[in-house]
C-alpha cells in the first residue's frame, strides 16, 4: 500500500519571506501546509516543484528574500499562499564592484584530514593523473577530421598493444585560423589550448597535428620551454609535430599513417607508466554546474561545498568558477579572501567580464535559461545564492584568469575565472589542471569530457531515478529527508578517492559521452 508523500516546503534562512515547494509534480491550490516552514499555510495556487510559495502578505516592491538575501523585488502585492514566479519579480541591481569587504571574513577553523590518498599517475613535474591518456593536440579546426580518423584507428589497431594507456584523446576545438590573432583577448584561447595539452592526464606526452596554413602555428601554441622534454632522447628535437601540408604526405593515409607512427613512442612510454599511492593533496577537483534548478542551491550544491571542504583540509585544491553565477555575491567572494590581494584579483575577474558584457551589449540577467526559470530560479540573483554554496566555505587562497594554469603551489579554494556556459568552463578548468570535475545538475544534462572524469550529481531524486545510468549521486536524499547534507560531502568526497584511482568509473566514461571542447574567444573571428 503506497502512501502519499506528506506537503513539503523548503526555507533556506529564518529571514526567507518564501519557502520552496519539494514535492515531486508540486502541490495543487487548497493545500494545507503542515508543521514546518510553512505551518498552516494554504496555498492559493498550484506551484510547481522547486518553485516559490509566498510565507507572508508581500507589498509590491518589498525584497523576496531567500537565503536570507533580495533574490527580487514585488512588482505588485502578492498574498501569503502564492506562487511566486519571475514574471512577479524586478531583479536586484548588480552590486557596484567598488567599497566591497576585501578579507575581512575570518576563516573556519577547520582541522587537517591527513591520511586519505588515491591511486595515480606521477608526473615528471610534480602533477598527478587520474588517467592514463594519449592526447593529441590539434592547432586548428581543419585537422579535425583527420585526427579523428587517426584516433580511431590508434584505439582500434595500437592501443591493444599497449594496455596500460586509457584511451586516445583529440584535443579539438573551433580555434586556429579566421581570427584577429593579435586582438586584445586573443591570448586566451591560445594559452587554453596550450595548458590543456599540458592536464596531468596526459603524462606530459605532447604530440601536434597541424594542416600548415594556420594563424595559430604550432610555435606559437607551444613555443619551446613551454612543455616538459619527455624523454632525453627529444632533446634538441623540438615539438613532436605532423603537417598535413608537408610534401610528404600523398592521399589521406600517408596523414593518417605519419600520425599513428609518431604516436607509438608516446604510447610507449605512457604504458611503462604505473598507478601509485599518491596523498589526496594531489587531487584537483573542479567544481561546476549546469541545468540548475532551484533544488540545486539546496541539495547538491551544498553537498559539493562539504566535499569541497573535507578535499581542502586534505591538502587538494578545489577551483568553482561561473563568473555570471557568482557576480551578485561578489561580496561574499571579496570578504572570504585570504588577503586583501586576492580579494583584488576577483574584483579584477569580475570587472573585466562585466566590460565583456557590456561590448556585447548585455548583462548578467541574460545568463538564466528558460530550463532554470522552469526549476524555479526566476532570475540570476537567485542562482547565484544557490551557485555559490559548491564553493564550500574555506578562505579562497588564489585567483586565475581565464586559460591560466595552477602553479604548484596553488594549493586550497581557487576561483578560476570563466564563462558560465557549461562547456567553456570545464574545458578552461581543463586547461588549470584539474584532474577529477564534479559537476551538479537538476534539470539534467548528459554532459561529460573525454579528458577527465566526470562526476554528475543530481538534485532530486526524480532526475535520480529517471536518468538512473547517467547521474552518479542522487543529492535528492537531502530533501527526502534520507541524508544530510554532510553525509552526501563524505560519500561524495570518497567517490572521488574512488574515481580518481580507477577503482570506479562515471557514467559518463562508461558511455563515453563527451562533449567537445569549446575556447574562449573573446577577441573578433575575421
Amino acid at each position: 500500500m503506497s502512501s502519499t508523500p506528506a506537503p513539503l516546503a523548503i526555507r533556506m534562512h529564518p529571514a526567507d519571506n518564501v519557502a520552496i515547494i519539494a514535492n515531486d509534480g508540486g502541490l495543487p491550490a487548497g493545500t494545507c501546509m503542515p508543521a514546518g516552514a510553512a505551518t498552516g499555510l494554504v496555498l492559493r495556487d498550484k506551484v510547481p516543484q522547486g518553485h516559490k510559495v509566498a510565507l507572508v502578505d508581500l507589498a509590491a516592491g518589498q525584497a523576496v528574500i531567500r537565503y536570507n538575501v533580495p533574490v527580487g523585488f514585488a512588482r505588485q502585492a502578492i498574498a501569503a499562499g502564492s506562487w511566486v514566479h519571475e514574471r512577479l519579480l524586478d531583479i536586484p541591481p548588480a552590486r557596484e564592484l567598488k567599497d566591497l569587504p576585501m578579507a575581512t571574513l575570518e576563516a573556519p577553523a577547520m582541522e587537517a584530514l591527513p591520511g586519505y590518498t588515491f591511486e595515480g599517475y606521477v608526473n615528471r613535474d610534480g602533477s598527478v593523473g587520474t588517467r592514463n591518456l594519449l592526447a593529441i593536440t590539434t592547432t586548428v579546426q581543419c585537422v579535425a577530421g583527420v585526427v579523428k580518423i587517426a584516433a580511431e584507428r590508434i584505439e582500434r589497431e595500437l592501443l591493444p598493444l599497449y594496455p596500460n594507456v586509457d584511451g586516445v584523446v583529440g584535443l579539438e576545438h573551433s580555434y586556429g585560423c579566421g581570427v584577429a590573432i593579435d586582438a586584445p583577448g586573443a591570448e586566451i584561447p591560445i594559452r587554453t589550448l596550450r595548458h590543456i595539452s599540458l592536464n596531468p592526464n596526459f603524462g606530459g606526452e605532447v604530440l601536434v597535428v597541424s594542416l600548415g596554413c594556420e594563424k595559430l602555428q604550432p610555435d606559437r601554441l607551444l613555443p619551446p620551454g613551454s612543455f616538459p622534454i619527455q624523454d632525453s632522447r627529444d632533446e634538441g628535437k623540438g615539438l613532436d609535430l605532423v603537417c598535413l601540408q608537408d610534401d610528404a604526405h600523398v592521399g589521406l593515409m600517408s596523414m593518417i599513417d605519419s600520425i599513428l607512427e609518431r604516436a607509438k613512442p608516446h604510447l610507449a612510454r605512457l604504458n611503462a607508466r604505473r598507478r601509485q599511492s599518491v596523498p589526496a593533496s594531489a587531487l584537483v577537483v573542479g567544481v561546476q554546474c549546469g541545468g540548475s534548478d532551484a533544488f540545486s542551491g539546496v541539495t547538491a550544491n551544498p553537498a559539493v561545498g562539504h566535499m569541497a571542504d573535507l578535499i581542502v583540509r586534505a591538502g587538494g585544491t578545489v577551483m568553482f568558477s561561473e563568473n555570471t553565477e557568482v557576480r551578485d555575491a561578489v561580496e561574499q567572494l571579496t570578504s572570504r579572501a585570504a588577503t586583501p590581494a586576492v580579494a583584488e584579483d576577483i574584483v579584477r575577474e569580475l570587472a573585466w567580464y562585466d566590460q565583456y558584457l557590456e561590448r556585447g551589449r548585455v548583462d548578467r540577467t541574460a545568463n538564466t535559461t528558460p530550463g532554470n526559470k522552469a526549476g524555479g530560479l526566476s532570475n540570476i540573483a537567485e542562482k547565484a545564492m544557490g551557485s555559490i554554496i559548491k564553493s564550500g566555505s574555506s578562505a579562497i587562497s588564489s585567483v586565475l584568469s581565464p586559460g591560466e594554469k595552477l602553479k604548484a603551489d596553488q594549493k586550497g579554494l581557487v576561483f578560476a575565472a570563466t564563462p558560465a556556459s557549461d562547456f567553456i568552463c570545464g574545458t578552461l578548468q581543463l586547461a588549470a589542471g584539474m584532474n577529477v570535475h564534479v559537476f551538479t545538475t537538476g534539470r539534467g544534462t548528459p554532459y561529460g569530457l573525454a579528458e577527465v572524469p566526470v562526476i554528475k550529481v543530481a538534485t532530486r531524486t526524480d532526475l535520480a531515478r529517471r536518468w538512473h545510468d547517467l547521474m552518479d549521486i542522487n543529492a535528492g536524499r537531502i530533501a527526502d529527508g534520507q541524508a544530510s547534507i554532510e553525509e552526501l560531502g563524505l560519500e561524495l568526497f570518497h567517490f572521488v578517492l574512488d574515481v580518481a584511482s580507477g577503482r570506479k568509473k562515471t557514467w559518463a566514461e562508461q558511455w563515453k559521452l563527451h562533449n567537445a571542447l569549446v575556447l574562449f574567444n573573446p577577441a573578433p573571428i575575421t
